[in-house]
């Protein structure tokens, strides 16, 4: 009992006490706290005391596009605790090659009677993909929050990190160490934090061959068959869309005898999970996280308590974090 109260209280962030009082039904305590506690008792996996047990749990839908790029374990550690911390259940939605589509959970989320839903990465991303499910949560007056860049015209309030500003660094980096070709490693060319980033390139190099844009889904497989494209037509330094890309291009200027950061600098983005234990350790452009987690559940709570919350989206500034996979551009 002592370490479940000790468990529930920490997740909570409220005093042992204050979680002993709500579970034995005394006064005192807020609602909002009555709620963080009793939802901090479903995550971690207790029972609730018998005469809680009537309550349903408030729940959000957190959908997930994968969990193997570690970006997105990250979101869902921040926007999980934040959720629980307002007495909101967080239900998971990762989808899986020829599992579960996005429409699918949707409709599982919708059939729970959900409070709301924050997607991480999703479809709202990708021009060409289906949207229908986004119109259908919009026709039930849903809250919905999307996290990082999406089409426009879906209606919905965003918190992205800002892709031009995470090119402008990564490029004036490599430009500052005598990079003078230099590639951008992107996603399909529907993807709209790719076309940001694309877009910023453009801007700051005034005249981007086409031969230094090479597109790849988000793998590291992927990475490696598009880096080596790249590698061939010459670049000398490798700006990537994602930490996964940065580490296939990695491997591929390996496969091709060249080494990291000596004759080819790669710089990811995300500053994802173990980037500083690589080898080399990544350069890369940091998502702040954990603000723009408790940034998309504080927009999703308003909605959720009534309030009108314009579908904005908020953007956030990134930080180049300089390790070990980038150096001075070669002499030859």
């Amino acid at each position: 009992m002592t370490r479940r109260l000790a468990e529930v209280a920490k997740k909570v962030g409220v005093s042992e006490a204050t979680v002993s009082r709500v579970l034995n039904g005394k006064p005192g305590v807020s609602e909002a706290t009555r709620q963080a506690v009793l939802t901090a008792l479903d995550v971690l996996g207790y029972e609730r005391p018998t005469q809680l047990r009537g309550e349903r749990a408030r729940l959000v839908g957190l959908v997930l596009p994968e969990l193997q790029n570690p970006i997105f374990p990250a979101f869902a550690e921040v926007i999980g605790g934040a959720l629980a911390q307002l007495g909101l259940t967080p239900v998971l939605c990762t989808q899986t090659k020829g599992g579960v589509s996005e429409a699918d959970y949707v409709e599982l989320l919708l059939q729970q009677q959900v409070s709301g839903v924050v997607f991480a990465g999703g479809l709202y991303a990708q021009a060409d993909a289906p949207h229908d499910h986004y119109r259908l949560l919009a026709a039930r007056n849903i809250p919905v929050v999307l996290v990082n860049a999406a089409i426009e015209h879906l209606g919905f309030p965003g918190v992205s990190c800002d892709d031009a500003v995470a090119v402008e660094q990564a490029w004036r980096h490599l430009a500052s160490l005598g990079h003078e070709r230099i590639g951008l490693l992107l996603g399909p060319a529907d993807h709209v934090p790719s076309a940001r980033k694309l877009a910023a390139a453009r801007a700051i190099a005034g005249d981007l061959p086409e031969e230094f844009v090479a597109r790849a889904i988000f793998s590291l497989e992927g990475g490696h068959a598009a880096a080596s494209r790249l590698i061939d037509r010459g670049v000398t330094g490798i700006i990537c869309a994602s930490d996964p890309l940065a580490l296939g291009a990695v491997r591929a200027a390996r496969r091709k005898g060249y080494d990291v950061p000596g004759r080819i600098s790669v710089v990811g983005y995300d500053d994802s999970a173990f980037m500083n234990c690589t080898e080399p350790p990544l350069t890369t452009v940091r998502q702040p996280i954990e603000a723009m987690g408790r940034a998309a559940v504080e927009l999703l709570n308003a909605q959720i308590g009534g309030t009108a919350v314009p579908a904005e989206e908020l953007l956030f500034e990134p930080e180049l974090v300089v390790r070990g996979s980038t150096a001075q551009a070669p002499r030859d």
